[in-house]
């Protein structure tokens, strides 16, 4: 036995990312592995230096049998604590083990749609999914159980990738696409900087149901009114895996929309109807230094759709036009 895993159970695992994370880690040593909540008051309320354990958290066998030797004492000591996370992170505190943070470990302590966050997932492989029975479905028009079985499918195919979020442009039509790989892609009017697509828009609440952006622990960005700034979004129906070219092939849906009334004089992306996203699986990918996979508008005859590849970026590769 090298690690010990908790999670609630209402906890989803992608158990290959979490053995990707853990093995980088020196399973002989002592280790205290996970993230904090996404609610600023949350980890006031509780502590910056826990691992919230609906997002799960991984203790090494070291660091596990130190802690099985004084916990019944330690937990004696803190009858006020709210929690088993909070009472670990107490008896951590006592053994002199910091927290390691690992930002796939997701507690999700939001009410709302998670898709601000999932289309904007942070460059590391994505371990887990919490209060996935509070938010609404991450697919539209789906129950949770089915959508989450529908995340299921890429998951299989190329775990290491899913949720990984890559920028490019379409330059001849002057629009701006983001693909969250195996989840959903956006197409907006206009060029947008990477810096600002790396942000999760607000389309969630923080755990004390108010929307503004103090509340939360990291970056946001307001959802847009303008209807021209909207994007069409499209999300995944189907992905399959081409042996023969060791190639994913997967397609996006525009989820239905009334067309915003935009007055801008250039070419309009909800004509687009679906995505086709081709990309090599790379279950070594996070075996070198982070870096967003690359992707590239490809040509098509097909009137409306939109062909996509995304892979490793090339050298001198950037998101630019």
């Amino acid at each position: 036995m090298r690690w010990l895993v908790m999670g609630d159970d209402d906890t989803v695992f992608v158990p290959e990312n979490l053995i990707r994370v853990l093995s980088k880690y020196d399973h002989s040593q002592m280790y205290y592995i996970g993230s904090s909540s996404e609610s600023h008051l949350q980890n006031i309320y509780f502590s910056y230096n826990m691992a919230f354990g609906g997002g799960g958290f991984a203790i090494s066998y070291p660091l596990a049998r130190a802690l099985e030797r004084m916990q019944d004492r330690c937990i004696r000591r803190y009858p006020g604590l709210y929690g088993s996370d909070d009472r670990i992170q107490a008896c951590m505190a006592e053994l002199g083990v910091p927290l390691t943070r690992e930002p796939g470990f997701h507690q999700y302590d939001v009410y709302g749609n998670l898709f601000g966050l999932l289309v904007s997932h942070p460059v590391t492989p994505l371990v887990s999914l919490h209060h996935i029975d509070v938010v609404e479905p991450i697919f539209p028009n789906m129950g949770r159980l089915q959508a989450l079985q529908r995340l299921m499918s890429p998951m299989k195919l190329d775990s290491a990738g899913l949720l990984q979020q890559s920028i490019c442009y379409d330059r001849t039509r002057s629009w701006t696409v983001s693909v969250s790989w195996g989840y959903a892609v956006q197409v907006l009017r206009g060029i947008y900087l990477p810096r600002d697509l790396e942000i999760p828009s607000r389309t969630f609440l923080h755990w004390y149901k108010r929307a503004d952006q103090t509340g939360f622990s990291f970056n946001t960005r307001p959802v847009s009114r303008n209807p021209c700034q909207k994007p069409s979004v499209y999300f995944l129906s189907n992905a399959l895996y081409n042996p023969g070219k060791n190639e994913t092939a997967s397609e996006y849906v525009r989820k239905w929309a009334s067309d915003p009334n935009c007055k801008w004089k250039m070419a309009d992306p909800s004509r687009i109807q679906r995505v086709e996203v081709y990309k090599k699986p790379d279950p070594n990918l996070w075996e070198k230094a982070p870096r967003r996979n690359c992707c590239r508008v490809m040509p098509t005859k097909k009137g409306n759709t939109m062909v996509i590849n995304v892979g490793v970026c090339g050298e001198d590769e950037v998101v630019e036009l």
